[in-house]
Formats: C-alpha cells, structure tokens, sequence
C-alpha cells in the first residue's frame, strides 16, 4: 500500500468511529497554505479538529510522539482559517487519533478527546 492509501485507511476508520458515536463530519482533507487538518467533525456545537496518524502495528515510533510543536502550530493556524470562514462562533477543540494496521487491515484506533490546545 502507498502512504496515501494507508493514510486514506486510517483516516477512514476514524471518520467511520466519530459516525457510530454521532459525529457529523464536516470536511476531510482541509488544506490552506501553511496546514492541513484531517477530519473535521461536529457534536453536540462542539468542532473537533482531528490529526490522524497511521501507523505500522508495534511501530518502532508512535504516532503520539508525531504530534510535534510544529504539527501542532500548523494545525491550529488551519483550525483558526476554517473558524474565520464560519458565520457564528463556536466551541472547538484538538483531538488526535493513532491508528494501527497490518497488512492493509485497521488492527487498533486510539483516539485522544482534546488533546492539546492552542495555547501550548
């Protein structure tokens, strides 16, 4: 599988998980000029803001280690450019999922609720 296929993979199991616990996903694949978010999804006036990382299972390093400062500042500035194209204010939040597959099949999804801010 390529990376985009195994990412695709990930990100679908995700978006499939949010559906069955009543997530209404927004948008996939949102991209500006300086970030990208995953998934964003929508419950109860709350936004999430979803990274999804895919990895091998037993990876030799875990997508939770992935979520770098950098990572992080980039997808808050794309956080910050969808909030801006919205006509009313909401509520939103970071949250970030680690997906684990072997051979083309998703084998664990670890889904983290708020998992950091804007502010750190």
């Amino acid at each position: 599988m390529s990376r985009r296929e195994i990412g695709d993979l990930g990100e679908q199991a995700v978006c499939d998980m949010l559906t069955r616990h009543g997530y209404e996903i927004l948008k996939r694949n949102f991209t500006v000029r300086g970030g990208e978010i995953d998934i964003i999804a929508k419950k109860s006036g709350t936004i999430a803001f979803v990274e999804v990382k895919t990895r091998k299972h037993d990876p030799l390093t875990s997508g939770e280690d992935a979520i770098t400062k950098a990572k992080k500042s980039h997808l808050i500035y794309a956080a910050q450019r969808y909030l801006d194209r919205l006509a009313v204010p909401c509520s939103a939040r970071f949250d970030v999922a680690v997906v684990e597959h072997e051979n083309g099949r998703v084998k664990k999804v670890r889904y983290y609720v708020s998992a950091f801010d804007a502010s750190r």
